[in-house]
């Protein structure tokens, strides 16, 4: 299935319950809405663009990304996009940290503990496109089968040989990881945890800051105000636990300390362009359409 003029962006896609991976096809036409944060997954992401225009944010740095760059961002590590208003699209990779434990895989598990930007020659990009394509198609009909497991193995093994990470002068120095350190404390609650309430003082006292040098410190790394930051994340963690049918929308909402259900809904409407009720449909239409 493509995802065409879709209002679900980098995140959230969240694996199904009992596959090990999952590939969508994303498609934005000219100004079609776009929004991304800094943001991390509990799973491994790769992705795999066609046509792009922007920067990409990790930990290594942030590099401008050109037609058929790959991007590849481990479990629990954030990272961020900026995109221009240009058409584009891109095959994004979603699988479980264990797929790396394979022992056909063990050459190359290495390869991939590490944020990375990746470009390849000409013949690489039209090997591995093909290779994506086909494991997109294998999945719409088994993501089981022997051989969808079988194409996300080769795929793997295919970026390791072929891609290599940008290098300067392609990179810039990230200045927003200057700080990154100092916020670690915090950066952990919002890694593990669902919902962040802890009032902003008391997250500047967690990480042996004055609140005001936490607060600038925060939006200086992360491009939106602490406060605002709470309310994404906890709205990205709504949208994860939508996708398992054993939440309903007014328990995310209690559970997520949003004041009432009715407050929940706006702003995940607001966000996200639709509703939280019509947006777990999608995610349960996707999931029938894959088995």
């Amino acid at each position: 299935m493509s995802v065409k003029n879709s209002l679900i962006h980098c995140e959230p896609f969240c694996i199904q319950k009992g596959y090990n991976f999952e590939i969508h096809h994303v498609v934005y036409q000219q100004n079609d809405p776009y929004s991304c944060f800094m943001h991390f997954h509990e799973v491994h992401e790769l992705i795999v663009f066609e046509h792009i225009e922007g920067t990409f944010f990790y930990n290594q740095g942030e590099s401008a990304l050109n037609d058929y760059d790959l991007v590849f961002t481990p479990a629990l590590e954030t990272h961020d996009f900026e995109i221009s208003e240009r058409p584009k699209s891109w095959y994004i990779i979603q699988f479980l940290p264990e797929v790396l434990d394979d022992v056909s895989l063990s050459a190359v598990a290495s390869f991939f503990q590490y944020g990375m930007h990746l470009r390849q020659d000409s013949a690489a990009k039209q090997e591995v496109m093909q290779l994506v394509r086909w494991l997109h198609q294998s999945y719409q009909c088994d993501p089981y089968s022997e051989k969808s497991q079988l194409l996300l193995r080769l795929l793997l093994c295919w970026v390791a040989d072929s891609a290599k990470p940008v290098q300067l002068p392609h990179t810039a120095p990230l200045q927003k990881n200057l700080g990154y350190e100092k916020l670690t404390p915090v950066i952990n609650l919002f890694r593990y945890q669902r919902c962040v309430e802890l009032p902003l003082a008391e997250a500047a006292g967690l990480c042996d800051l004055s609140p005001s040098y936490f607060s600038r410190l925060f939006k200086r790394v992360f491009r939106y105000s602490y406060s605002e930051y709470g309310i994404r994340h906890r709205l990205y963690s709504a949208a994860r636990m939508l996708s398992q049918a054993e939440h309903s929308v007014t328990d995310i909402g209690y559970e997520l300390g949003f004041s009432s259900p009715s407050h929940f809904i706006s702003l995940f409407k607001k966000q996200f362009g639709v509703t939280p009720k019509k947006y777990q449909g999608q995610v349960v239409l996707r999931a029938r359409r894959v088995e």
